[in-house]
């Protein structure tokens, strides 16, 4: 049985519907992005945490690692599992790596560090096979504001005001560059550790969410309380604009390269 698992992933995979499908189970944590920079602040509120100036730099670190440890078991009492979940994508990854190395100074790799601060880990390798799906999803969010939706229409994470999606081939371009660089670290990474990791695809997740997920559990070694509770909690984005977008792009693309 694993201690941990961390989910490594790019945007718009669909780590906020694993994350709920798993935290669902009742047994294998509930993952957050604890250590997504632009989020940990509010993290610490929320644990209530001394700030940095207070107790100083290190031990801001170790307490808010302990406290995230907490919560990504699904917290303190009743209520928690055996099992921490993370969720981790790449561009946080070496910053989360520097802080281990201060917390857990002498370890060669950042596995080893890894290891010191979760004990035994399941990668869980997070992507998704139609990177121009995931770009134009990805600018959409940026440009709407909207990022998350249930599935009865209600918004769950908006990090904007409202705005009108535009066309945007450079836009497009340049995330979908940026995303497939992404995901050749996370396997460069993965090589340069010794990783084996789990992958999942969004298509398989998209498709049937609860099978994922149980073989997620099948792995960390734990059975989930009530099976009829792995359902979606999310809602899929694209629409007919999005379909348009990338019929659009492939034209483009395919006009420049002529």
């Amino acid at each position: 049985m694993f201690d941990a698992y961390i989910i490594c992933g790019t945007p718009r995979t669909g780590s906020t519907l694993l994350c709920k499908l798993l935290a669902a189970t009742g047994t294998a944590g509930d993952p957050h992005s604890f250590y997504r920079r632009q989020d940990v602040s509010e993290w610490a509120e929320d644990w209530k945490l001394p700030g940095r100036d207070t107790i100083g730099e290190i031990e801001f670190n170790v307490a808010y690692l302990n406290a995230a440890i907490i919560a990504g078991k699904g917290g303190a009492g009743k209520g928690g599992t055996d099992v921490f979940g993370l969720r981790l994508m790449r561009e946080n990854l070496d910053e989360l790596s520097a802080i281990l190395d201060q917390i857990f100074p002498g370890h060669a790799s950042d596995k080893a560090h890894f290891e010191m601060a979760f004990g035994r880990i399941l990668y869980i390798h997070l992507s998704r096979e139609d990177k121009l799906a995931q770009a134009v999803s990805l600018v959409k969010a940026r440009q709407t504001g909207l990022w998350h939706v249930a599935p009865d229409g209600t918004e769950i994470e908006r990090v904007g005001p409202p705005g009108q999606p535009q066309y945007d081939f450079q836009r497009i371009k340049a995330e979908l560059t940026e995303l497939e660089a992404y995901d050749a670290a996370w396997n460069t990474w993965f090589a340069a550790q010794g990783v084996i990791p789990l992958r999942v695809g969004y298509e398989s997740l998209s498709a049937d969410p609860a099978a994922t997920v149980l073989g997620i559990c099948e792995a960390l070694g734990v059975q989930p309380r009530d099976g009829e509770d792995i359902r979606p909690g999310v809602a899929k984005l694209a629409d007919e604009t999005s379909l348009d977008w990338m019929r659009r792009f492939h034209s483009d693309a395919s006009g420049i390269t002529q």
